[in-house]
């Protein structure tokens, strides 16, 4: 059965589309013999008003656009849980986009949150480019980003400080002399590998060193693992090796195992994200426990702040903290 959409309403009343929409949100501007033929044109073909065309009159559609990446699923989950949990409270209604590398792409997801007429959107994707970012901005759209620290008339961001928690680890691990730390990259979150990868240089450099153990996995290697296979060996290994994500923690320990390398007495490991699969891991995993529930929760009450205050919020940057869980994989 064919769905009667506003468009089909529009065209057996023979009016407008704004004519419907201002009929259907009770505006006083139409004439009486035209909302009589809209009601009627309604009522004939069973039409059910959605909440964008509820909205479309007053320019307010109570939904949220919100971009994540289905990478690290996990992580993201629990952004979205804490950010739906909040939108509840607010009554507004969650339009979920999923980026798929190599498969979807940005434009066409900024293209269909345009056509949808949502009030605000907000992104956890570290892959999103100033270009893209400034085609949403072009039309007056609030947006707050997580991850990114950034903000301007209708940008805020929630965020936790990567590159000062790798500043903070990196200090502590060269005050107990050990100075071979290693981040391997992860091609799926460049942009918090950068974050990371600038808190260690900087690290070494007030500490008088340079830090140049960044590992880049070639793009010839469809995994982590596979690459780290052939260049861990018990001749070329740091002391303390720092992964992103769980996955690429797993791939450092069980490439460790099979070239005789024993963690943690001759060489630790730290994942940035951590996760359940860390504490099952034998020996568990050392990790950070970011917030990310809060960080779902938090952007979502910003946005709505940014929504019905408009110029009046002054913290369009939140910084979440974090906290270090040491474990076995780790002295």
């Amino acid at each position: 059965m064919k769905r009667i959409t506003i468009y089909d309403v529009a065209k057996e009343a023979d009016v407008s589309l704004a004519t419907v929409s201002r009929v259907i949100n009770g505006s006083e501007v139409v004439r009486e013999d035209t909302r009589i033929k809209v009601q009627e044109a309604i009522e004939k073909l069973g039409y059910k008003p959605n909440a964008i065309a509820q909205g479309l009159a007053l320019s307010k559609t109570t939904t949220i656009g919100l971009i994540v990446p289905e990478a690290s699923y996990f992580y993201t989950g629990q952004i979205i849980n804490g950010l739906i949990d909040v939108a509840k409270i607010y009554k507004y209604n969650i339009m979920l986009h999923t980026t798929t590398e190599g498969i979807t792409e940005m434009n066409d997801i900024i293209e269909n949150i345009i056509k949808s007429r949502v009030d605000g959107v907000v992104i956890f994707n570290d892959k999103l480019n100033k270009e893209e970012l400034n085609q949403l901005t072009r039309y007056q759209v609030p947006i707050v980003v997580i991850g990114n620290r950034m903000s301007d008339e209708t940008v805020g961001s929630v965020y936790v400080d990567y590159a000062k928690l790798a500043f903070d680890y990196a200090c502590d691990c060269i005050k107990q002399e050990k100075k071979q730390i290693a981040l391997i990259e992860d091609r799926k979150n460049p942009a918090m590998i950068k974050q990371l990868r600038e808190g260690l240089t900087r690290a070494f450099e007030e500490n008088g060193m340079t830090f140049e153990n960044y590992i880049e996995i070639p793009k010839e290697y469809r995994s982590s693992y596979l690459f780290l296979k052939e260049y861990l060996t018990k001749e070329n290994r740091p002391e303390v090796v720092i992964t992103y994500r769980d996955s690429q923690a797993m791939a450092v320990m069980n490439t460790a195992k099979e070239a005789g390398i024993s963690i943690p007495e001759e060489m630790e490991l730290v994942c940035i994200l951590d996760s359940k699969y860390n504490a099952m891991a034998r020996p568990q995993i050392s990790g950070f426990k970011i917030p990310d529930y809060d960080l779902g929760a938090v952007a979502m009450r910003l946005l709505t702040k940014m929504l019905h205050e408009e110029n009046e919020v002054s913290d369009k940057e939140i910084e979440l903290s974090y906290i270090f869980t040491p474990r076995k994989s780790t002295k």
